[in-house]
């Protein structure tokens, strides 16, 4: 089994009831077993700023799955939980992003892994941060400088 971690976000709706109905789909997944969820956060909007703050978490999962088909799974889930497309960065009822799978580092079209922006975003570090505070940046800063670095232009609450 390869362990992922994966950030979940909504900003419209029930927040957080969707939140774990995606965490329990995410449970079923075949050859899938959700291991650990970090706190839920209110956090500020990133890239599109005027709508509402939306609750964040991450999840610690084992797959079975290979990156690809996580990924297609990921988006099947939002699409069942009613997400919609939309404005890029705008206002969703879900967002699954896989950030970490397992080692694997890789960029297709489809698939940035590990995920692109997440070291710029406070709201995937700071729960990431709970479940793997041993995280380094590829720079070598850890987990926790990178997220003191960017608590001065970004807000994340813990709920």
């Amino acid at each position: 089994m390869t362990l992922a971690y994966v950030g979940l976000g909504a900003n419209v709706g029930s927040m957080i009831a969707t939140i774990y109905a995606a965490e329990d789909r995410l449970g079923d997944l075949p050859g899938t077993v959700v291991k650990r969820r970090a706190s839920l956060y209110r956090t500020a909007p990133w890239g599109v700023v005027d709508q509402p703050d939306f609750i964040n978490t991450v999840v610690e999962i084992e797959t079975l799955l290979q990156p690809l088909d996580f990924l297609r799974a990921l988006k099947s889930i939002e699409l069942e939980l009613g997400r919609e497309p939309a404005t890029p960065w705008g206002p969703r009822a879900i967002d699954l992003d896989l950030l970490l799978y397992g080692d694997i580092s890789m960029a297709t079209p489809e698939l940035n892994v590990p995920h692109a922006e997440m070291w710029q975003r406070l709201f995937v570090l700071e729960p990431l941060a709970e479940l793997r505070p041993d995280l380094h940046h590829p720079d070598g800063r850890s987990i926790v400088m990178v997220s003191d670095d960017l608590r001065s232009s970004q807000r994340v609450e813990l709920i």
